[in-house]
């Protein structure tokens, strides 16, 4: 599966998209890969999932329960600032 960040969570990955080798789990699990892949980022990786929206294939995403295949992209969406 592929996961693209934007924002903070780009910030806290150090990268703007990452290939898991994740496929058939639920979203939670996938959740708890992230975490312990980034657990030392600034700003926090744990911090940072608790306030983003998530899209998986560009659909919004909010079922914790929801399994994710191996071929899906997930987007990690933080608050964005602006006006």
């Amino acid at each position: 599966m592929l996961v693209r960040y934007f924002g903070a969570a780009q910030a806290a990955a150090g990268v703007a998209e990452e290939r898991l080798g994740l496929g058939g789990v639920p979203f939670a699990a996938v959740l708890e890969e992230i975490r312990d892949l980034h657990p030392d980022g600034e700003p926090s990786m744990s911090r940072v999932l608790e306030r983003s929206s998530f899209l998986l294939n560009e659909v919004s995403l909010r079922d914790r329960a929801t399994v994710i295949g191996g071929e899906d992209v997930l987007d990690v969406l933080p608050p964005f600032a602006g006006g």
